[in-house]
C-alpha cells in the first residue's frame, strides 16, 4: 500500500514539477505555454492603434455610434476582447488593440470597412450594409461543399430581399465591396424571413473571409484608414513589474499563512495552490486570452476562491477529528461535507462569469474569461489535487491527528439578536455614499470621479522628436500637462520608433488646448504644426456600460433561479442577492465619498466583489441548510447563530488570504494599481459583513415571517 501511496506522490510532483517549469519557461523558442507567452493588454503591454475617418463629411452622432458598437463586436469575434474603440473629434473612429506589434497584420485581419453591395443582374442595387445584420461562415454536415455563409438581414434588409429574390428568381445577385465582386449566388429560392445561406464556398478559409468582408462592409458609415501606429502600454513597465512582484509576495504569505494554520492539510493545499497557478498561467497562454486590469481581478478572486475550497475542507475535517474518528474517517467525512457547498460556491460565481462573457464586451469578456477559467482549475485542484496528495500522506503514515488540527468547540455567537444594529450600520454607510453624490454635484459637477474611459476628453498627439519610456514620460510630461491644464491624472502613450506621444487628459476648453500647446512648444522646441488635438469620446461606450448593467442584473436572477432550486427555498436566494446590492452599494460609495476614479478598474472591481460577495454568502447558507436538518423544528435563530459561529473562522480565514492578496498589491502598486486595489479591500470586508451580517439575519426575518403567516392561517 504504501509503494503505491509513494508512486502516486512521485507522479505527482513530477507532474506539477512540470506544470510550473512550462509556466515559468515554456515550451521551445517561442516559450510556448510560458507566463511570457501571455497576451497581454493595452494597458500592461500596448498594441496597435488605428484611427478610421469617415468618407462621409457630415456622419450622423448615431451614425458613428453604430459603427463603433458593431467595429466592437467584429472586434470581439477576432479575439481581441480587450479592444478599446472610441470616437475621435467628429468623424474620426480610433480603434487600440492590445498586444499587437504588427499594424499591417492588424488591418489585414481586421479589414477595410469599405462599402457592400447586393447588386442585381440588371444592375440595381437591392441591399447595402445597412440591410445586413450578421454574417457567419458555417459547415453543414453531409454535404459535397459543406461550406456556407448563413446572411442574417434586419428588418429593413427583409423586406427588400424578398422582392429581390422573387423578382430574380433562378438567377444571380453579385455581392459587391467597393465596387468589385466577391461572389455571385444564385438565388434558388424565394427568401422572406431575412434568412439565407449562400453555399458552394470550396474552403472554410474562403468562406470566413468572404463572411468577414461582409461584417465588416456592414457598419452603417464608410470607413478610410488615416494612420496606423504601434503603441506603448497605458500603465507601464512599473505597474506591471509591482504587480507582478506584489502577486508574488501575496501568494508566498499565503502559502505561510495554510501552513502555520492548517499543518500537513496546509502543506497540501500550498502544493495545489502552486499546481493551480501555474496551470492557469499555461491556459492563458495556450489560450491567447488577452490579460489586463480586470482579468487580474478575474484571477485574484479565483486565487481567493481556491483558497477558500481548501479552508473549507480542512475545518471540516478539524471538525470530524474533534468528534474522535479516525483520521481515514474524518477526511473522507470532511471532503464529503465540504463539496456541496464548495461546488454550490463555485457554480453561482461560474453563472455569473458565463452570463458576463456572453453579454458582456471588451475588459467584462477578458474578465469573465479569466474568473470562469479559475474557478474550474480551483474546483479542481481543491477536490481533486488536495484530496490526493492527503490520501498518499495518510498512506505513508503521517496519521498523528495533530498535524491535521482538531477542531476546538465553538461559543455560539449572538447574531440575530442584534440584526437591527447591523442593518441600521450597512444603512448608514450606504446613506453616506448616496448623499455625497449630489453634494459633488453641486461642487464639483459629477456625482462620481469619471475618468477619461467613461466621460471621454482630449487627445493630443505630439511629434516630440524623440523616443520616450514610461519613465520620461511620467517625469517630465505629467508636471508639465498638470499646470497646462489642472489635469491630475493624465494618461501617456508612445508611439513606438516614431518620437510621439499621445497625450489624453479631460476635456480640455480652448484656453487649456493653448497653454499646452504653448508649454510643449517651449519644453521641446517645436512648432504647433507638430501638435494636434481633438476630443475623444469614452472608451466604456453606452452600450459597454449597459451591456455591464444588464449581465449583473441577469447573472443575479441566474443565481437567485438555482439558489432557490438547489436550497429549495427562494428566501436563500433573495437574501444572497440581497447582500450582493449591498455590496456593490458599499463600495460605490467608496468611490463616491474618496472621489476615485470611475474607469476600466471600476468595472472590474464591482465584478470581483459581485462574485466574491456571492460565493461567501453560498458557503454560509450551505450550513444553514445543513444544521436545520438537526435542530430543533422552527428554531431559525438558533440555526442562524449556531451556523454563523461554525463557519466564522472559515470566513476570517479566507478573507484574510484574499485581503492579504490585494493588500500587498494596494502597498507595492503604482498609483492606478491602489485606485484598483483600495475598493477590492473594501468589497471583501463588505462581502465577509454581509453575509454574517446581512444574508443570514434577513433569511431569518424572512422564515419568522412566514412562520408566523403560517401559524395565523391555522388559527383562522
Amino acid at each position: 500500500m504504501k509503494g503505491k501511496r509513494f508512486i502516486t506522490l512521485l507522479l505527482l510532483i513530477v507532474i506539477i514539477a512540470g506544470t510550473v517549469f512550462v509556466a515559468v519557461k515554456g515550451v521551445g523558442k517561442d516559450e510556448v505555454g510560458g507566463a511570457n507567452n501571455v497576451r497581454l493588454g493595452l494597458d500592461l503591454a500596448g498594441g496597435v492603434s488605428i484611427t478610421y475617418t469617415t468618407v462621409k463629411d457630415n456622419p450622423t452622432k448615431k451614425d458613428l455610434n453604430d459603427t463603433k458598437f458593431k467595429l466592437q463586436k467584429r472586434t470581439d469575434s477576432l479575439g481581441y476582447t480587450e479592444a478599446e474603440i472610441y470616437l475621435e473629434g467628429s468623424k474620426r473612429i480610433n480603434v487600440d488593440i492590445p498586444d499587437a506589434k504588427d499594424a499591417e497584420k492588424v488591418l489585414e485581419e481586421l479589414g477595410k470597412p469599405g462599402q457592400l453591395e447586393f447588386v442585381g443582374p440588371d444592375g440595381v442595387v437591392v441591399l447595402t450594409g445597412e440591410d445586413v445584420k450578421d454574417a457567419t461562415a458555417q459547415m453543414i454536415a453531409g454535404e459535397i461543399d459543406p461550406h456556407v455563409i448563413s446572411l442574417t438581414l434586419n428588418d429593413s434588409g427583409k423586406e427588400k430581399f424578398a422582392e429581390a429574390t422573387e423578382k430574380f428568381l433562378y438567377q444571380t445577385i453579385a455581392i459587391k465591396y467597393n465596387g468589385i465582386t466577391i461572389m455571385d449566388p444564385k438565388v434558388s429560392s424565394v427568401i422572406r424571413d431575412g434568412n439565407a445561406q449562400i453555399s458552394n464556398l470550396g474552403s472554410a478559409e474562403r468562406a470566413e473571409q468572404l463572411a468577414s468582408n461582409i461584417r465588416i462592409g456592414a457598419l452603417p458609415l464608410e470607413l478610410e484608414e488615416l494612420r496606423s501606429n504601434v503603441v506603448g502600454a497605458k500603465l507601464g513597465a512599473e505597474a506591471v513589474d509591482t504587480s507582478v512582484k506584489a502577486g508574488i509576495i501575496g501568494l508566498a504569505i499565503i502559502l505561510l499563512f495554510m501552513i502555520i494554520l492548517y499543518k500537513i492539510p496546509g502543506f497540501a493545499a500550498d502544493v495545489a495552490l502552486v499546481f493551480y497557478a501555474s496551470l492557469v498561467v499555461v491556459i492563458l497562454s495556450l489560450g491567447k486570452i488577452t490579460l489586463t486590469l480586470p482579468g487580474i481581478a478575474g484571477i485574484i478572486l479565483s486565487i481567493g476562491m481556491a483558497v477558500d475550497a481548501n479552508i473549507i475542507i480542512f475545518s471540516r475535517i478539524k471538525e470530524e477529528l474533534a468528534l474522535e474518528k479516525t483520521l481515514r474517517a474524518s477526511l473522507k467525512a470532511g471532503f464529503k461535507k465540504a463539496t456541496s457547498a464548495i461546488l454550490d460556491g463555485n457554480v453561482t460565481t461560474l453563472i455569473a462569469a458565463v452570463i458576463l462573457y456572453l453579454m458582456g464586451t471588451g475588459p467584462i469578456k477578458g474578465f469573465a474569461q479569466t474568473l470562469a477559467i479559475g474557478i474550474i482549475i480551483s474546483m479542481f485542484t481543491a477536490l481533486v489535487v488536495t484530496r490526493l496528495i492527503l490520501w498518499t500522506f495518510e498512506g505513508l503514515g503521517f496519521r498523528n491527528k495533530k498535524l491535521y488540527g482538531i477542531a476546538h468547540k465553538t461559543r455560539t455567537i449572538q447574531v440575530i439578536a442584534k440584526r437591527k444594529i447591523w442593518f441600521g450600520i450597512s444603512i448608514v454607510i450606504i446613506a453616506i455614499g448616496l448623499l455625497a453624490m449630489p453634494v459633488y454635484q453641486s461642487a464639483k459637477g459629477s456625482v462620481l470621479n469619471y475618468d477619461i474611459e467613461f466621460s471621454g476628453g482630449s487627445s493630443t498627439l505630439v511629434n516630440i522628436g524623440k523616443v520616450m519610456d514610461r519613465d520620461e514620460m511620467d517625469a517630465e510630461l505629467t508636471p508639465l500637462v498638470k499646470e497646462a491644464t489642472g489635469d491630475a491624472s493624465p494618461q501617456f502613450q508612445s508611439v513606438n520608433d516614431k518620437g510621439q506621444v499621445i497625450i489624453k487628459t479631460s476635456n480640455l476648453e480652448n484656453d487649456q488646448r493653448s497653454a499646452l500647446r504653448d508649454q510643449l512648444i517651449e519644453k521641446y522646441g517645436i512648432t504647433a504644426e507638430d501638435i494636434e488635438s481633438e476630443s475623444i469620446s469614452a472608451t466604456i461606450s453606452e452600450e459597454m456600460r449597459n451591456s455591464a448593467l444588464l449581465s449583473i442584473f441577469f447573472a443575479a436572477v441566474c443565481i437567485l433561479i438555482y439558489v432557490t432550486l438547489r436550497f429549495k427555498d427562494y428566501r436563500f436566494g433573495i437574501s444572497a442577492v440581497v447582500a450582493l446590492i449591498h455590496d456593490v452599494l458599499v463600495v460605490l460609495a467608496v468611490y463616491s465619498v474618496f472621489r476615485i476614479p470611475i474607469n476600466n478598474s471600476f468595472i472590474a472591481a464591482m465584478l470581483t466583489i459581485v462574485g466574491y460577495s456571492i460565493n461567501d454568502t453560498i458557503v454560509l447558507f450551505d450550513r444553514v441548510r445543513e444544521n436545520q436538518k438537526y435542530m430543533k423544528r422552527g428554531d431559525f435563530k438558533g440555526v442562524v447563530d449556531t451556523s454563523i459561529s461554525q463557519t466564522l473562522s472559515r470566513s476570517i480565514n479566507t478573507s484574510l488570504t484574499t485581503f492579504i492578496m490585494v493588500a500587498v498589491l494596494y502597498i507595492l502598486g503604482v498609483a492606478s494599481i491602489r485606485e484598483f486595489a483600495l475598493p477590492l479591500m473594501v468589497g471583501i470586508l463588505s462581502g465577509t459583513y454581509s453575509s454574517i451580517f446581512v444574508a443570514s439575519p434577513l433569511w431569518y426575518v424572512f422564515k419568522r415571517k412566514e412562520e408566523a403567516r403560517i401559524q395565523r392561517a391555522h388559527q383562522n
